[in-house]
């Protein structure tokens, strides 16, 4: 990370970056080759159900998953039948990978399913069982199917990626694609100052088409939970001195909110996003955090669901609490205008549901 974002510096630091632009270059010439592909007659098909997408600009963690779980509750408080749809990736053969379980648990009673080829997916899954809406979950690049609403999250405190395709930067795409958009959500608005959120609002608005909407929402510690259940409020961390990790798009964020809580951070280890951790991975934390005197060490829940099949055994564990920070997304501005947008998708909703409203958010211009 500190490649991309230029913390790193030195001769070899900056040839690698040269390096990186140049493949930056075949990588915009290769979504220059799918946006003509999808102009071709064929190139998005429409499934027989209205299609909701919640995607990002970014590789990393800007909190699709608590924000797919949100619109599935959404639809469902509609009186909907939702299913989620994801690519799957990084899901072991025949299993499924660490955000089909976190959206299981998150979105209780919402079917999750994979695919590649998620209008096949979807058709599959329709014909044999309910379904009202369709929700893409990491939908945005995913063009190829047809999609009625338009969900692209901004994360606030790393909102365009460096400010370079992948792979020198982040971004999967520019930001001038966010005229695709109907909504952007930007996340973990609580973490920046104000006037860092309004300019980036205005960034923002300057690439929307007309009508589309900005809206801000904040990821909300919930609970501190172990193996066995919940261990308490967030505040359980205030004042205590911890180990953490986690193996996420974002960690600092996840640092940051810890920090918020009043938790002292002492040990701190990053793995890649998507770790497939073993139980010495864990073995070794606890067993760190032991030595340095700690009592808990605290990884977001969406690693704590790879940790629980592998954790220490009890005894390991009555030394250093094994817990996870339990997070939801609260979407604190424009909240309404969304809820009307998701229940125009239903079937016998006035079309014109998803208006407006007066004063509600700021609208976005061509």
């Amino acid at each position: 990370m500190g490649l991309v974002s230029g913390r790193e510096r030195g001769l070899s630091a900056a040839l690698a970056r040269a390096g990186l632009s140049i493949l930056s270059v075949i990588y915009r010439i290769g979504l220059a080759v799918v946006n003509l592909r999808l102009r071709l007659p064929g190139g998005v098909r429409r499934i027989a159900r209205p299609v909701l997408s919640i995607g990002n600009l970014t590789v990393g963690g800007t909190g699709k998953t608590p924000m797919t779980a949100l619109a599935a509750r959404l639809v469902t408080e509609a009186g909907g039948r939702p299913v989620i749809v994801s690519r799957g990736y990084a899901a072991p053969p025949g299993g499924k990978n660490e955000e089909a379980r976190e959206l299981e648990r998150l979105a209780p009673g919402v079917p999750v399913v994979h695919g590649r080829d998620r209008w096949q997916a979807i058709h599959d899954w329709m014909w044999r069982r309910p379904c009202d809406v369709a929700i893409l979950d990491d939908g945005f690049q995913h063009r190829r199917l047809a999609r009625d609403l338009d969900v692209v999250l901004v994360d606030a405190t790393r909102p365009f990626g460096y400010g370079h395709l992948l792979p020198r930067g982040l971004l999967r795409e520019l930001p001038a694609a966010l005229v695709r958009a109907d909504f952007v959500v930007i996340t973990r608005a609580d973490l920046v100052e104000p006037a860092a959120l309004a300019d980036l609002k205005e960034r923002v608005r300057r690439s929307l088409a007309r009508g589309a909407q900005i809206l801000t929402a904040e990821h909300r510690p919930t609970a501190v939970l172990d193996a066995g259940g919940k261990i308490g409020p967030p505040d359980v961390l205030r004042g205590e001195t911890i180990a953490a990790a986690c193996g996420i798009g974002n960690p600092e964020a996840f640092r940051a909110t810890l920090e918020r809580l009043g938790a002292r951070i002492a040990l701190w280890e990053v793995f890649p996003d998507h770790w497939a951790y073993s139980r010495e991975d864990v073995g070794r934390l606890a067993e760190a955090a032991r030595s340095a005197g700690l009592k808990w060490l605290v990884t977001t829940r969406k690693d704590f669901v790879k940790w629980e099949p592998i954790l220490p055994d009890q005894g390991d564990r009555s030394a250093v609490r094994l817990a996870a920070l339990e997070v939801e997304m609260a979407v604190v501005e424009g909240e309404d205008v969304l809820r009307r947008a998701v229940q125009a998708l239903l079937p016998g909703q006035p079309k014109d549901a998803a208006a407006p409203l007066s004063g509600t958010g700021p609208m976005g211009s061509a």
